[in-house]
């Protein structure tokens, strides 16, 4: 996780509309805020590996987005 949290929050703001609630909350605490997997698990009511897998979930969804889409990829162009 948090290999390149730039682009990750740039993906987020071009496709975080696709993203549940939960995901959305998840990678604004992890990724924005700074927060550690136990903090959010703690403030979330779940377990860190639950926090886990919902940001690689969304981190997938997000992905694959750009992915089919590559609009990232012609704005940098």
């Amino acid at each position: 996780m948090k290999q390149d949290a730039y682009a990750m929050t740039l993906l987020f703001d071009y496709y975080g509309e696709l993203l549940t609630e939960k995901q959305k909350t998840c990678f604004d605490l992890y990724y924005n805020q700074d927060l550690s997997l136990s903090e959010i698990a703690e403030e979330a009511g779940i377990t860190r590996q639950g926090v886990h897998d919902t940001l690689a979930r969304a981190e997938s969804v997000l992905r694959n987005m750009e992915d089919k889409t590559g609009c990232i990829a012609r704005a940098e162009r």
